[in-house]
């Protein structure tokens, strides 16, 4: 007679979209339970302003890499696993069709991340515990989960809950963590102009690294799509830090002025920028074009190719993700298993891994998880206990 043989168990801890993703890879063939103690794939709701920026079109794994602040080399074996193409796959097969924008991002057609949150459920079959996972204990033969009701014990265990639940889990087996910080955040400065104003493809240099986008003007400082780069890049600076703003690109101011000799000077530079900007910026705004002294040419031309401004602090607002978390040295990226604790495995948001906007750091949460599962089910061992 056939020996009978049951389904490994393996916990997970954090049923947001790494952790639930993992859950997904591992069903069929493991007995899965997932603690959550809130709502599983919550955190998949407030994404690409609740329309759920699922992916990145970007197809090479070395490119895309590029996006990652940190992680970027570590991510080359995780991203040649499970790239942007088998995202959209797996999403196609629980009924999620997808579009991209002109900028690259890859959205759900219904822009809804409701109705993804709603069909990514229905695809699970796993068992969902409402309980605080507040530590993991190694025993012989597996890990053993002990929450605020109890204790279970499995063969494998993934952590991919971010934040401080997942930094004490990993700190409590020995783990380093990088020392948590905000990025992709609005960001305080010295100078405050108008609040709302918008300023199209601006660009700025950190370190090697030349970054073009929009720019939003906020009460406090700056926000928008490059204010989020800058943050990111600039996640581990101290305050405060200076950075340069080139808001038009290569112009030949003299030839206006010579062009336009009778306008104000503040109505042909509204010609560059919105023009309540203009008026900030312009440093004799009322004067004729053909008055502009070369002591005035050149203060004008500094705010408009090298603005800078003292950014002070972060300011709040943005997708707000963390840099820092466990250290990649303790990770085996082939595997997502710790180096540390055997069978034990991270991905999400709670490893040192974290990339712009874009989609970049859900694509984080869907390779990371795949790579974790497909080594949990590469080494499926029959259970001790």
């Amino acid at each position: 007679m056939e020996q009978e043989f049951h389904k490994p168990c393996i916990g997970i801890i954090g049923g947001g979209p790494a952790g639930c993703f993992c859950a997904y890879q591992l069903q069929n063939v493991c007995d899965v339970t997932v603690f959550e103690m809130t709502s599983p794939l919550k955190t998949l709701l407030v994404t690409g302003g609740g329309r759920c920026n699922l992916a990145h079109a970007e197809y090479d794994f070395k490119e895309l890499a590029k996006f990652y602040p940190r992680g970027e080399k570590f991510l080359y074996s995780v991203l040649s696993k499970f790239s942007t193409a088998d995202t959209l796959e797996f999403f196609r097969a629980i009924g999620v069709e997808t579009y991209t924008q002109q900028d690259n991002r890859i959205f759900p057609a219904s822009n809804s991340a409701a109705d993804v949150r709603e069909k990514f459920l229905a695809a699970l079959n796993v068992t969902f515990k409402k309980e605080k996972a507040l530590r993991v204990n190694p025993f012989e033969g597996g890990l053993e989960i002990a929450t605020d009701s109890g204790s279970y014990k499995f063969e494998s265990i993934v952590v991919a809950v971010g934040g401080h639940a997942g930094y004490n889990i990993a700190k409590y087996l020995g783990h380093n963590i990088i020392d948590p910080s905000p990025a992709l955040v609005g960001l305080k400065t010295d100078k405050v102009f108008t609040s709302g104003v918008v300023l199209k493809n601006v660009k700025t240099k950190i370190g090697k690294t030349v970054l073009q986008d929009d720019i939003l003007f906020t009460h406090n400082g700056i926000s928008g799509p490059l204010a989020f780069k800058i943050s990111s890049l600039m996640a581990r600076e101290k305050f405060p830090y200076t950075i340069t703003l080139d808001l038009t690109g290569e112009i030949d101011l003299q030839e206006r002025f010579n062009a336009n000799p009778h306008k104000t000077l503040k109505n042909l530079v509204g010609e560059l920028v919105p023009k309540s900007f203009a008026a900030e910026i312009c440093p004799s705004g009322d004067i004729k074009c053909s008055q502009v002294s070369a002591k005035v040419r050149e203060e004008l031309m500094k705010n408009l190719r090298s603005l800078e401004l003292k950014v002070l602090s972060t300011s709040g607002g943005g997708e707000v993700v963390t840099c820092g978390g466990v250290d990649l040295k303790e990770i085996n990226p082939k595997t997502m298993e710790s180096k540390l604790v055997p069978h034990l495995y991270f991905c999400g948001e709670v490893v040192d891994i974290d990339g712009f906007c874009g989609g970049f750091n859900l694509q984080n949460c869907w390779s990371t998880a795949f790579v974790a599962a497909e080594n949990i089910t590469h080494g499926l061992r029959r259970s001790t206990f």
